[in-house]
């Protein structure tokens, strides 16, 4: 189109050169040309016109397509049970998990403690070994060990740190809970990728302190919960933490319902013989 103007123009021109001398032909050459200008305008709009319309209508078919597929995909999305009951879990343990961070680094605030720090230190890694492991194709699906895993796991997150009048020295308290939880963060690091709440066997560990009992993670939190009761007791603290205790009796001999199933385990039980407590459980 820009061409015919073009060509319109060079007309125009050669027209004028040739009728310089006739006033009249000059007259009638320019009114020709403008309504051949203008006729050349009107097709330049049009043809513009229809070139924005087709590229709407590819744009529009374009987000359509789009669309549709991305519903049929939708539609096709059928994730499995295992799928279903890891992302329960991991959203589950982050909403718990916050909210104990949250008390504690209130209480912090109110009341520092060196106790307190640790002990979400200790829990917010917990958060990140779930959002980061790989699935597991044993995972329990009975609501029993659903519950037992996060009726033991929450039941310690609700303590509140009360007054700190420490039944016995402060300092020996102190040393209670750093050693329950350096024993169950290296229970933690040795499970890495493999940390669970909920009952599954996603492999056998048998280094560090799994050497001396099968459940070192849940000893060290026995620990822990001792030395934060002795330095902030309170009926609600040790009410709170005996129930725990129960659970988590009850929950690792679910556990080892699972992992029993496994020759591996199988003969790592037969050399480790105590599950909490050496000597005595």
């Amino acid at each position: 189109m820009a061409n015919l103007i073009f060509a319109i123009q060079d007309l125009e021109t050669l027209c004028l050169n040739r009728a310089v001398a006739s006033p009249p032909v000059v007259t009638l050459v320019n009114r020709r040309m403008k309504r051949w200008r203008r006729t050349a305008d009107i097709q330049c709009r049009g043809t513009t016109h229809l070139i924005s319309n087709q590229a709407q209508a590819q744009a529009v078919e374009g987000a359509t397509t789009a669309a549709v597929g991305f519903r049929s995909r939708l539609r096709a999305f059928r994730p499995d049970k295992t799928t279903v009951l890891e992302l329960t879990e991991r959203v589950l343990v982050t909403l718990i998990f916050a909210h104990f961070a949250h008390a504690m680094l209130t209480a912090y605030h109110d009341q520092p403690s060196v106790g307190i720090v640790l002990l979400v230190i200790s829990e917010v890694l917990v958060i990140g070994l779930v959002l980061t492991r790989g699935l597991s194709k044993t995972m329990s699906d009975n609501p029993l060990d659903w519950l037992l895993a996060f009726a033991g796991s929450s039941a310690p997150l609700l303590a509140v740190p009360a007054i700190e009048n420490p039944v016995i020295p402060a300092n020996i308290c102190l040393i209670l809970m750093i050693t329950g939880m350096c024993i169950q963060i290296s229970a933690k690091v040795v499970l890495w990728r493999s940390f669970g709440l909920v009952a599954a066997n996603r492999g056998v560990k048998v280094d560090g302190p799994y050497r001396f009992v099968r459940h070192p993670m849940y000893a060290g939190y026995v620990l822990t919960h001792i030395g934060f009761l002795l330095g902030f007791p309170s009926v609600q603290n040790s009410i709170l933490y005996l129930a725990a205790l129960a659970i988590q009796v009850a929950r690792l001999n679910r556990e080892e319902r699972i992992l029993r199933q496994d020759p591996v385990y199988q003969e790592f039980a037969s050399r480790v013989r105590y599950r909490l407590l050496p000597g005595l459980f």
